[in-house]
């Protein structure tokens, strides 16, 4: 497995590539800006693209995708249900820019090459809000920041959802790299000794 991350956009959202190196076989994970910038680099690798993947609906984790879904009209492109709506939102844009999404939801899985992702459902910061877990990594979306979390103010956020959320992420066995949607990455021991937000989630 090898994840690439690269910072798009104004205000610098996370977008991943995730690959199964032996299968030739890759999965973009929130593309929020700069088409062009990440099919150059998907130009460098040796890859099939047959995913896009979205951690919520947010138009910073999805203005990139119209561009690559022309791109890779192959790939499938999936959002939790509950983001998947509101044509003509400024917030939630994709659902009148691109047809065919597909949705997930908690406990599905796809299959990569010979990698998992397990999607689960972790509402808070929007209500379609997933955080991804592929072998000892979580992408998280704007759920978990490094030393903090995702905003609970826009349309479908909610303070007792996203504690709902970082307590079920800071109950699961292991150290989990934690790849987040913005700023630095981290790990899960660390947020659990130190993220104040999830400290909070876990005490109740």
């Amino acid at each position: 497995m090898k994840v690439k991350m690269m910072q798009v956009g104004p205000i610098a959202t996370n977008c991943y590539i995730l690959e199964d190196e032996q299968a030739h076989a890759a999965a973009i994970i929130d593309p929020g800006d700069e088409a062009d910038r990440i099919l150059s680099v998907m130009e460098g690798e040796d890859v099939s693209v047959e995913y896009i993947l979205l951690t919520h609906g947010h138009y910073d984790h999805t203005t990139a995708v119209p561009q690559l879904h022309e791109a890779y009209p192959q790939a499938k492109i999936y959002i939790h249900h509950a983001d998947s709506y509101g044509a003509g939102s400024r917030l939630f844009p994709l659902a009148s820019q691109v047809e065919g999404l597909l949705t997930y939801d908690e406990g599905d899985r796809l299959t990569l090459g010979e990698l998992t992702i397990e999607v689960l459902h972790t509402p808070g910061h929007s209500k379609g809000s997933v955080t991804l877990r592929v072998g000892d990594v979580l992408f998280t979306g704007d759920t978990l920041f490094s030393g903090s979390c995702g905003r609970t103010d826009l349309a479908g956020g909610s303070y007792e959802e996203i504690l709902a959320s970082l307590k079920r992420l800071g109950e699961l066995e292991g150290n989990f790299h934690v790849l987040p949607g913005h700023e630095g990455t981290s790990n899960l021991d660390q947020e659990r000794k130190f993220n104040p937000y999830m400290r909070e989630a876990m005490a109740h």
